[in-house]
């Protein structure tokens, strides 16, 4: 198998993300992946899409370890070349674009459709990550699994809203990590104005109803061909709780791993949402819950796969794998009968 993953940059420190421990699994099955950055990509004069790509040796002894691989990748030893990504069998395109430059958010999306349409599998479907490109995303789901939520940049309609919660989350629209995140009650609003003024500075912000629950902190999920991944009897998935007075969990903004506990509550929230995550042709996300509401959907970096298989003892990287390969499988014997869409979720 021919895979290439596109990420926001070239030079990663982070040798734990999900996205170099499926690299590694990969290589160490005997695959050929190269990652490729989205400011590395190119439309060439014949007609195909390419990239100044970026690959490690074969694997010796033991094989690589997502921190083995990085530091290779990182180093003299990796391999730089311009590929021909219409020649994959996959392309995963997990660059994130809250975190990126204007000009790089949608790069990954506009030369994954082009691959698509060679034949190659572009995973999250690019036209269903075309949808996602803020949370409003999470908006298009239905109402009883998601929180009360009001998105705009009035003052007025957010201090109406605060006097009809008693207790909000604001937030702004793009962005991740918990960066930018307040809580604010509706007899403490001394600061709100200088919050919406920060928050909305960049554009739209959210004001979301507060869930007590979040208290104990939130739960990821992971969901993989609109299912919850399961591998070997055990659920991908961990719970993150805030630290302190923080009412982010989120692991960048100081919270702490937890093993999760997940509920059929959990799991019937999966099941609802599994329909449009089909539609969209969104093979891997992350679900973000807490209680029995659906806060966040990561569909285009979902990360911590790691951080489940420290608590559940087992490789979920081997069973995304799994599954790459039986799509692989499925196209070979089928030709290009099914679409990408089809194919994602397969």
């Amino acid at each position: 198998m021919k895979l290439g993953i596109v990420v926001n940059v070239m030079g990663s420190d982070d040798k734990g993300a999900t996205t170099y421990r499926l690299a590694a699994e990969a290589l160490n099955a005997g695959h050929e992946v190269w990652l490729v950055s989205t400011g590395n990509l190119a439309y060439n004069p014949d007609d195909t899409i390419g990239g100044l790509a970026r690959t490690a040796p074969p694997p010796k002894g033991s094989g690589y370890t997502s921190e083995k691989l990085l530091a290779v990748l990182n180093g003299p030893d990796a391999i730089n070349e311009w590929v021909t990504l219409d020649d994959l069998d996959i392309l995963l395109l997990r660059s994130n674009p809250s975190v990126q430059s204007a000009w790089a958010q949608g790069a990954g999306i506009h030369f994954g459709r082009l691959a698509m349409r060679r034949g190659v599998i572009v995973l999250n479907d690019p036209n269903g990550l075309s949808k996602a490109m803020n949370k409003l995303y999470l908006q298009t789901f239905p109402e009883s699994v998601r929180p009360r939520t009001l998105v705009t940049r009035d003052h007025g309609r957010i201090e109406e809203f605060l006097d009809e919660e008693g207790r909000m989350i604001i937030k702004p629209l793009q962005g991740s990590g918990g960066t930018g995140v307040f809580i604010v009650n509706k007899d403490n609003r001394d600061n709100l104005q200088d919050i919406i003024n920060s928050v909305s500075r960049d554009g739209y912000l959210i004001a979301q109803e507060y869930l007590p629950a979040a208290a104990e902190g939130d739960t990821r999920l992971f969901v993989m061909n609109g299912r919850p991944l399961r591998y070997k009897g055990k659920l991908a998935a961990f719970r993150r709780v805030r630290t302190g007075d923080d009412v982010r969990s989120n692991i960048h903004a100081g919270g702490k791993l937890r093993r999760a506990e997940v509920t059929d509550e959990m799991l019937a929230l999966a099941d609802v949402v599994r329909p449009r995550l089909v539609e969209d042709g969104m093979f891997l996300v992350g679900l973000d819950i807490v209680g029995d509401k659906l806060m966040e959907i990561n569909v285009f970096t979902p990360g911590g796969l790691g951080s489940a298989q420290m608590f559940e003892k087992v490789d979920f990287s081997r069973a995304v794998l799994d599954a790459l390969e039986q799509k692989v499988s499925y196209s070979k014997f089928y030709g290009r009968n099914f679409n990408n869409v089809a194919l994602a979720t397969l």
